[in-house]
């Protein structure tokens, strides 16, 4: 909270009569019926976390860190600033000792409000005077609510030197009066529940101590808790790979396709967490149906998850495995993993399809894998024996999401932004990945990383390969059209399925367990033309905004924001990608995909400006060198 000089404050009259007629009138609606309806999170939560401590060591930034934390996994939070008060409901008080007693008290008795109706209530407020902060206490405590007094122990130095508006500068000026830390002692709270440190901490890293201590109280369900590693589902010591690859040697075999290893790779790194495994029956229902898998000790929470991830078996397979308690995985002889405690159920492949891609066209390029796989699925918890390796050059840049987040920390990363593709780069998707960073930067943080996260598992034939694909973002970086300072590229091993909205939810989800907390969600996102181009108007199979939109309102990804797409173009005025103007649209040129695969194939250049001459130049190369049809 910032203070001001008194003199600057036109003080209004405070009426001091006291209601004597009034009586407390009892709600009809329990606190265990709030709690039963209010959030995600089954159970009464209501209390006020109470932070104190002086102006500039960093209070409101972890309330608003941790309300964002609590509000993405279900728990209702709000934060009562001291600023945001001062200019509304308590805007008629200054900062004499008896203003800033009736200023914590109404805020107090504010927040016993909030907390009785279900709110984690955070309160970030200088409150210098410990009679002050005992009085919002007995508030909760009559009330039968928890409150948690929280000091945020910075030194004065580090606070003053965080000081942007110049407040303790003027109070040393003699400008502002009775200004706490300088001219108005501060008491510090004797017997608070937690004492916070941020001198050398980042904001993330004092707000868990705020978490730990709400898991601790029984507020936070420890089955929300963030994981600092994900689980990975092969072992980290050779003795242990080689005791996985001596029983695998000892078990029935089921062979996998090239598709289904790379599944095997994305549910041992952690990306499809917290799944452990092929999906049983009632995951795979989850996700058909809802997009969702229950979490939880209690099954009380929905992660985001909204394709399947399955394994394939022929009646044949079934037969053969279905009494065995476990199985070895065989891609092209070699054993990979095992499957535990196999669960065999019928595919119902038109469904599958109608679900989770809108059609069942056998045309579509993922369909036909669907059709061409076995009768039945088989789930089960996966030990892999050892982690996947391709040995095509490119294994450097499959980071997983435990080796990505050690990255971002390495980097001082305040905001990770993740950018899906599986196209090359322009200067226009440039464009966009600076005009974040420039947003996010206007926003306060400091230290804004990008994820170049390009797709590396299967795609269709007629796209670009994923070798020629690393090779042009490369050059894209070694240009310096994106800096390598503040940029990780790395590989997304997931197959692309080509699902429009549906797969865009499990692109999100994914680089949310990698550590990325904003993402940029472009034009029709794992978008194709309809396989029947006369079935709809614009011969699409997914509407071009509805990727965006559905990320939106998704369930389980309230931790991760969506950033919008803004369409970029060629201005041919200024002879460079920009975002477009639709009041000179006739300054503007589109240029397609199959105009740039024409342009690349017959060896003309694109306009200057289009794309970082050496990245066109590999992109070129490759299509010239495509056999002629």
């Amino acid at each position: 909270m910032n203070e001001a000089p008194e003199h600057s404050k036109k003080r209004q009259k405070t009426c001091l009569q006291v209601a004597t007629n009034v009586t407390e009138q009892k709600h009809h609606v329990t606190r265990e019926t709030r709690g039963r309806n209010l959030g995600l999170c089954r159970g009464f939560r209501g209390c006020t976390v109470w932070l104190t401590g002086l102006s500039g060591a960093g209070k409101t930034s972890i309330a608003f860190e941790l309300e964002a934390y609590l509000v993405s996994r279900g728990i209702p939070a709000y934060g009562l600033d001291g600023d945001n008060i001062r200019t509304g409901l308590n805007k008629n008080l200054g900062f004499t000792p008896a203003d800033r007693e009736e200023n914590i008290r109404r805020v107090g008795e504010v927040a016993k409000l909030f907390a009785d109706s279900g709110v984690v209530s955070i309160c970030s407020f200088v409150s210098p005077f410990a009679d002050d902060r005992e009085m919002a206490r007995k508030i909760h405590q009559d009330a039968g609510l928890k409150f948690y007094e929280i000091f945020v122990d910075t030194p004065l130095d580090v606070c003053e030197t965080r000081d942007v508006k110049g407040l303790y500068k003027k109070a040393r000026e003699g400008v502002i009066k009775g200004f706490t830390g300088i001219t108005q002692e501060y008491e510090r709270p004797q017997h608070p529940e937690l004492v916070v440190s941020t001198a050398g901490y980042t904001v993330r890293e004092s707000t868990q101590l705020l978490v730990t201590l709400l898991e601790q109280e029984g507020i936070i369900p420890r089955s929300l808790r963030d994981v600092d590693q994900l689980p990975e589902l092969y072992p980290s010591e050779v003795s242990e790979a080689d005791a996985l690859r001596h029983e695998a040697e000892s078990l029935p075999a089921l062979s996998i396709s090239t598709v289904e290893l790379q599944w095997v790779q994305v549910l041992s790194e952690g990306w499809a967490y917290p799944l452990r495994g092929f999906m049983r029956e009632d995951e795979y229902l989850q996700t058909l149906h809802f997009n969702t898998l229950q979490s939880g000790l209690d099954v009380s929470y929905r992660e985001n998850h909204s394709v399947p991830i399955v394994l394939s078996a022929s009646a044949e397979d079934k037969q053969r495995l279905e009494d065995a308690s476990a199985l070895t995985l065989q891609y092209e002889g070699k054993a990979v993993a095992i499957l535990r405690r196999p669960e065999f159920y019928y595919q119902r492949k038109e469904e599958r399809l109608c679900r989770q891609f809108g059609t069942s066209n056998p045309n579509h390029p993922y369909s036909k894998q669907v059709y061409e796989s076995g009768d039945y699925l088989v789930g089960g918890e996966l030990a892999v024996i050892e982690r996947i390796r391709w040995l095509d050059g490119l294994d450097q840049y499959r980071l997983t999401p435990n080796e990505l987040r050690c990255r971002f920390k390495e980097l001082n990363a305040d905001a990770i932004f993740a950018f899906q593709l599986r196209n090359p780069i322009h200067n226009g998707h440039a464009l966009l990945m600076q005009d974040t960073k420039r947003q996010l930067l206007e926003r306060g943080f400091k230290q804004p990383v990008l994820l170049l996260h390009p797709l590396g598992g299967w795609t269709k034939d007629d796209d670009v390969p994923l070798q020629v694909r690393m090779a042009q973002h490369q050059a894209v970086l070694d240009a310096g059209v994106l800096r390598r300072e503040d940029t990780v590229l790395a590989i997304f091993p997931s197959p692309m399925m080509y699902a429009g909205p549906t797969e865009v939810q499990w692109h999100a989800k994914a680089r949310m367990n990698a550590g990325a907390n904003f993402y940029i969600v472009g034009r029709d996102p794992a978008g194709m033309p309809h396989p029947d181009k006369q079935a709809y108007p614009d011969g699409n199979l997914y509407d071009a905004t509805h990727g965006a939109r559905v990320l939106k309102m998704a369930q389980g990804l309230d931790s991760m924001e969506i950033l919008p797409f803004r369409v970029a173009a060629y201005d041919k005025t200024a002879s460079r990608m920009a975002f477009f103007e639709p009041q000179r649209k006739d300054d503007f040129e589109f240029i397609s995909g199959t105009k740039m695969r024409s342009l690349a194939k017959t060896g003309a250049m694109p306009p200057d400006g289009f794309m970082e001459p050496h990245a066109w130049k590999i992109l070129a190369t490759y299509y010239q060198n495509l056999p002629q049809a």
